[in-house]
């Protein structure tokens, strides 16, 4: 297969507004190294991280909730979510379906032509357990938002499915994040699930992949967007932010709390926890700074964990509830690559259910 030396890329310049996302139309195609392959991007999705890494919102001089706009105050020391500096210029993009055109030393061409979705996780293939020697796509290296993008052979999954390219495109981040929180808490079928932001793509996934476990869900979204949460599965859905949540639960016993908002109504989600439940959070996209009672915590027995760098076999299962039917895309709109920003602006105000996906 002949390929173009260069191609259209939509690339980070720096910390940031949308305007620091520059479309480049004859931006250097890459090269696989050895044990990597080049993809053929097909789709890439949207997700916090994006937004969230090109404003600098990790920092810890930031306190504010996720905007998307710039901030006063960046820190440099620490503008991503592994508390590290970011090189830019920077292609962004985590998310890619696509094919595999070509690749490097050591890797077996046959991999040649291979439907494949990206695990966004790269590892020291010595010390895959090891979490200090992780990086993300996107973030530590290039990512999807362009035609063409090099991985890691390993992270480049090969899949089987009906789906499209852009249903597809959707899940390796915003479903391995959920799942990764769902392992993390030790999620059963005893469990009663409460997952504040269930129209978001994180949100969604934590519905479906909790009703895989067989556990009890409890969806919380703002009352527009029940028609679309409802179709993900829930057992009850509640309003956003109800004023009185104990209430709203009515007999329903929370067990686990799966959060990816946080923000000033946090300690309503504590409070109704039961006697050794199981909080777990991997955002906080209302804002970072929380009302913390440390009785609540110690007295009702409550567990809380992070989920962030997931288990390495949570991507491979992932792949194969997809292929099994057992999980279903939440696709809620595609823009062309060009129009990013448009998408990134659509996709921060939050009036969507699910994802939102680009096409090169």
């Amino acid at each position: 297969m002949s390929l173009p030396d260069t191609m259209k890329a939509m690339v980070t310049m720096g910390h940031g507004g949308l305007e620091q996302m520059v479309l480049h139309q004859d931006w250097p195609r890459p090269e696989p190294a050895a044990g990597e392959v080049l993809i053929k991007v097909a789709a890439c999705g949207l997700n916090n991280t994006d937004v969230n890494t090109r404003s600098g919102w990790y920092s810890k001089t930031v306190t504010d909730a996720t905007t998307g706009g710039a901030f006063e105050e960046v820190g440099e020391d620490d503008p991503t979510w592994g508390g590290a500096p970011i090189t830019f210029p920077r292609i962004q993009g985590a998310d890619i379906c696509g094919e595999i055109v070509a690749v490097g030393d050591g890797v077996d061409p046959a991999r040649i032509g291979e439907r494949v979705i990206t695990d966004g996780w790269l590892r020291d293939p010595a010390d895959p357990d090891n979490m200090d020697k992780t990086g993300y796509f996107g973030s530590e290296r290039d990512g999807g938002f362009a035609e063409y993008s090099t991985t890691l052979a390993v992270n480049a999954v090969p899949i089987t499915s009906e789906l499209s390219d852009a249903e597809l495109a959707t899940f390796s981040c915003s479903y391995s994040t959920a799942e990764g929180m769902l392992t993390r808490a030790n999620v059963t079928d005893k469990d009663t699930v409460l997952v504040p932001g269930a129209s978001g793509g994180v949100g969604g996934a934590l519905v479906q992949l909790a009703n895989r476990r067989g556990a009890r869900v409890i969806a919380m979204a703002s009352e527009a967007k029940h028609a679309d949460v409802a179709k993900l599965g829930p057992d009850k859905i509640l309003p956003r932010a109800p004023e009185n949540l104990r209430a709203s639960l009515g007999d329903e016993k929370v067990t686990v709390v799966a959060d990816v908002v946080g923000g000033p109504y946090w300690p309503h989600l504590i409070d109704i926890m039961e006697r050794g439940g199981r909080y777990t959070c991997s955002g906080a996209i209302a804002g970072p700074m929380v009302e913390f009672d440390l009785r609540t915590f110690y007295l009702r027995d409550l567990t809380f964990t992070g989920s962030t760098v997931i288990d390495p076999q949570v991507m491979r299962n992932l792949v194969t509830y997809i292929e099994a039917g057992e999980i279903k895309p939440a696709l809620a709109a595609t823009y062309p690559l060009e129009d990013l920003r448009e998408a990134q602006a659509a996709f921060i105000a939050k009036q969507h259910t699910g994802n939102i996906v680009v096409i090169p």
